[in-house]
């Protein structure tokens, strides 16, 4: 399948906006901290971008938590993930809140007509400058662990999960939102260390979103736009049948496969289902005019297998939520990062 996920520029969609969601291409919206000030606002938003696109859309938005999450005025403050084994008595006692923390995140963006978080990030931290606490933890197994857990409350609250950054960012010191990475370990390290996450959990998770790295001993391509990862490895060897996204198109690691045209159908070429195009409006543009001709080869159905893969399933009405007695032991669960 072929579809695009673009972004928005403010906290309402503008004329030209519209224009563009109404673009056949269009299958999602991503979210950032510039398109929200409270959530009576962010449930205005929603409802235009859903009435202005001529597909069903997905949703979604970055709110993993700490420092990576977008929505705050009316939203519960998320600790970041690298935390919960920090205040945990115990890995029983850090699995527990890493599912009530799933579930919390996951209820609150449904509850607000939101369809993903791209979470859980699955990442073993190391030496990264981008992942640090966004990751679970610093080894494979209690990666394993509270994602699983993690997982299971997001599906819980009725929200697919989406596993990032295979085959793992953690072990790379560069950022790829601001340079290229290159991960000059073995094989056999790569499997030992990062990909253990991904080969454990690629059975609970709903999609997946390769890293822009590359992985030399591997593929001389980063992993979203090589086919040896993607179709070889996580669609072939880890037997997942999942939507895969690209990570955004816009990232200077991304700058490889060259323009922002031509890293589309890299990332499609290579088995993407979904691409990224953000923080470029005219190369978002430029995106979606050049996989045109590809959707209009598509069905009704296969145009919207993304959504109907990933879209949200039943949720709670906020007021209800609010009032729910699990809601109200997320709370107190949450005074214990701030201890």
């Amino acid at each position: 399948m072929t579809a695009v996920m673009i972004d928005l520029q403010g906290t309402e969609v503008s004329a030209t906006e519209r224009e563009l969601l109404a673009h056949p291409a269009v299958g999602g919206v991503i979210y950032f901290s510039r398109n929200f000030t409270d959530p009576e606002q962010l449930h205005e938003l929603v409802r235009q971008t859903r009435a202005a696109a001529s597909n069903p859309l997905l949703i979604a938005v970055d709110h993993e938590g700490g420092r990576v999450q977008r929505f705050r005025n009316g939203f519960s403050e998320l600790p970041a993930m690298g935390d919960i084994l920090t205040v945990a008595n115990d890995l029983a006692d850090a699995q527990q809140i890493a599912q009530e923390l799933g579930w919390l995140m996951a209820s609150e963006l449904l509850a607000r007509d939101l369809d993903l978080s791209f979470a859980p990030v699955l990442d073993v931290n190391g030496i990264s400058e981008v992942i640090g606490k966004r990751a679970f933890a610093d080894n494979a197994e209690q990666v394993i662990h509270l994602g699983r857990c993690f997982i299971k409350g997001m599906h819980q609250a009725g929200m697919k999960a989406t596993g990032k950054h295979f085959p793992g960012h953690g072990s790379v010191q560069a950022d790829s939102h601001i340079a290229e990475p290159i991960d000059n370990r073995s094989w056999e390290e790569i499997l030992k260390t990062d990909l253990p996450p991904f080969i454990e959990l690629a059975p609970c998770l709903d999609a997946i979103m390769p890293a822009h790295v590359v992985y030399p001993a591997v593929d001389d391509r980063p992993a979203g736009f090589s086919p040896y990862w993607i179709q070889q490895i996580l669609r072939g060897q880890l037997d997942f049948k999942g939507v895969i996204f690209s990570d955004d198109l816009a990232m200077a690691a991304a700058k490889i496969a060259g323009g922002m045209p031509e890293r589309a159908h890299a990332a499609l070429d290579a088995g993407c289902d979904m691409v990224l195009a953000c923080n470029d409006r005219k190369g978002a543009e430029a995106v979606l005019d050049s996989v045109l001709s590809r959707v209009e080869q598509q069905s009704k159905q296969q145009q919207s297998a993304c959504y109907e893969r990933l879209g949200k399933g039943a949720a709670l009405a906020l007021p209800i939520l609010h009032n729910h007695p699990r809601w109200h032991q997320a709370q107190q669960l949450l005074k214990r990062f701030s201890d």
